[in-house]
C-alpha cells in the first residue's frame, strides 16, 4: 500500500513539474500550472455556485421580457424562413418537453407583429431584460475583485449593447443557417448532392453556426461586461472553454432529459419550468468558469511578472554587492 502511494505521489510530483513547463495556446506563455492554480483558488474561494444561482435567477426572471422584446421585432426582420428557422433552432437547443411547454406562447409571439410594444411597454420590457445581464456583471466585477465604477445607468447601458449584440449575432446565426439550406437544397434539386449526405451537411453546419454564435457571444461578454476594460484579448482561452463545455452541457442534458429524467411525472407541467432553470444554472456555471480561467490566466501572468521584478531586483543588487566587494578588495 505504502509503494502504491509513493508511486502515486512520485507520478504526481512529474506531471506537476511537467506542468510548470507546459503552457497551452491563448495562455499567453503563462504556464499551465500556475493557470491552473489560480483557477483552483478561484473556484474554491469564490462562491461560484452561489454567484451562479444568482445569475440562473435573474436570467430566469428575464427571459419573459427578453422574448418580448426581441421575438417583436423579429417579424419585421426581411430574411425568408426567418421565424421557422429560428423556432426550428430553439427546438433543436431546448429538451423537447421544454420546448412543448412554451412551444404556443414563442409561436403566438413570433407570428404576430405588436405595434403596441414598441412604445412604453417595449422599452420597460428592454430595461427588465437587462437584468440578467447586469447580474451577470456583478458576478464578473467580483471574479476581477473590483468594484462597480460605472453609474447605474451607464451599467444599463451597457447591458443593453450586450443584449443587442447578441440579438445581432442571433439574427446573423439564423441568417447563416437559412441561407446553409437554401444553397443545399438547390445542389440537391440539381443532383449534386446525395440524399444522406444532405441531411449530414445540413446537421453539422447548423452545429457549426450554433458554435460560433456560442463562441462569439461569449467573448463579446467576457470582454465588454467588466467594470474596467480587461487585459486579455477577444478571442480568449475562456471563451474557447466556456463554448466547448457549453456544447457538452447541452447534449448531455438533452440525453438525460431525454433517457433518464422523470421530472414530468412528479411535477407535471411546472417541471418544465424547473427544467429551464437548471439549465440556465448550468450555462451560469460554464459563464463563469470561463471568465474565471481568463481571470486566472491575468493574475498568473502577473504574478509572473511580478516575480520576474523581484528576481531583476535581487540581480541588481548581487551585482552591485559584488562590485562594491570588488572595489573595497582592490583598494
Amino acid at each position: 500500500m505504502n509503494n502504491r502511494l509513493h508511486r502515486f505521489k512520485r507520478i504526481f510530483l512529474t506531471w506537476m513539474i511537467r506542468a510548470r513547463k507546459v503552457t497551452l495556446p491563448g495562455f499567453d506563455r503563462v504556464p499551465l500550472y500556475d493557470v491552473m492554480l489560480f483557477f483552483y483558488r478561484s473556484i474554491e474561494n469564490g462562491a461560484i455556485t452561489t454567484r451562479a444561482s444568482a445569475i440562473a435567477f435573474s436570467f430566469f426572471l428575464a427571459i419573459f421580457p427578453t422574448t418580448i422584446f426581441l421575438f417583436t421585432l423579429i417579424p419585421y426582420v426581411p430574411i425568408e424562413n426567418f421565424q421557422d428557422e429560428l423556432f426550428t433552432l430553439i427546438q433543436g437547443i431546448l429538451p423537447p418537453h421544454t420546448f412543448e411547454a412554451v412551444d404556443e406562447t414563442i409561436k403566438d409571439i413570433l407570428t404576430q407583429p405588436r405595434g403596441g410594444l414598441l412604445s412604453f411597454g417595449f422599452f420597460m420590457g428592454m430595461i427588465f431584460s437587462t437584468n440578467g445581464l447586469v447580474s451577470m456583471m456583478n458576478a464578473f466585477d467580483a471574479s476581477l475583485h473590483i468594484f462597480e465604477t460605472r453609474p447605474w445607468y451607464m451599467q444599463r447601458l451597457m447591458a443593453i449593447v450586450l443584449l443587442m449584440i447578441l440579438a445581432f449575432l442571433l439574427t446573423i446565426a439564423i441568417g447563416l443557417i437559412t441561407l446553409g439550406q437554401l444553397s443545399i437544397n438547390y445542389l440537391d434539386a440539381h443532383d449534386l448532392l446525395g440524399g444522406s449526405f444532405t441531411y449530414y451537411l445540413l446537421s453539422v453546419g447548423k452545429w457549426v453556426v450554433i458554435i460560433a454564435l456560442f463562441f462569439f457571444a461569449y467573448s463579446f461578454l467576457f470582454y465588454l461586461a467588466p467594470a474596467k476594460k480587461t487585459r486579455w484579448r477577444f478571442i480568449s482561452a475562456g471563451g474557447t472553454m466556456s463554448t466547448i463545455l457549453s456544447v457538452i452541457v447541452l447534449l448531455g442534458f438533452n440525453y438525460y432529459i431525454v433517457r433518464f429524467s422523470q421530472y414530468n411525472k412528479l411535477y407535471g407541467s411546472i417541471g418544465a419550468l424547473l427544467v429551464v432553470l437548471l439549465l440556465l444554472y448550468l450555462i451560469s456555471l460554464v459563464l463563469l468558469f470561463g471568465f474565471e480561467l481568463n481571470a486566472s490566466l491575468l493574475a498568473a501572468r502577473r504574478s509572473g511578472k511580478r516575480l520576474v521584478k523581484k528576481e531583476e531586483v535581487k540581480r541588481i543588487i548581487r551585482r552591485r554587492f559584488r562590485l562594491k566587494r570588488r572595489k573595497t578588495h582592490d583598494d
